[in-house]
């Protein structure tokens, strides 16, 4: 089994499938990897070399930013929108979808989330106040 960023690859699936499974690859950039290093991208992962894993291994830490790193990146850039005030932070800090999509039915869900957070905390004062 090859281990990639703290990720442990699935041997039965292709190797260009296979290496989607760490955080920050998709397929495309998968298959740039694999024509990089020249590796067949239907060969399973278990019949993948150990030279070849090795050399996918500093490929992809190296070159790209994975899982911990890319998540941590991405979180700052919410971090960010919501900091600077402007419309799909404010999307983001409540929840809501922020790139446009229906929002019939979400608002529904929104209301109904806050209604039921609204009774939990109706609840915790009225048990507070019979101590």
């Amino acid at each position: 089994m090859i281990r990639i960023a703290g990720i442990n690859i699935p041997d039965n699936k292709r190797i260009e499938v296979a290496l989607t499974y760490v955080f920050g690859i998709g397929l495309s950039t998968s298959q740039k990897i694999l024509e990089e290093l020249s590796i067949d991208g239907n060969t399973r992962t278990k019949d993948v070399s150990l030279e070849d894993a090795n050399r996918l291994r500093e490929v992809i830490e190296k070159k790209f930013r994975v899982e911990s790193e890319r998540k941590y990146m991405v979180r700052g850039k919410i971090k960010r929108l919501k900091e600077i005030g402007c419309y799909r932070g404010s999307r983001h800090a409540k929840g809501l979808p922020s790139r446009g999509q229906e929002q019939r039915r979400i608002l529904v869900l929104y209301e109904a989330t806050l209604v039921r957070l609204w009774v939990v905390v109706a609840r915790n004062q009225l048990t507070r106040h019979k101590i």
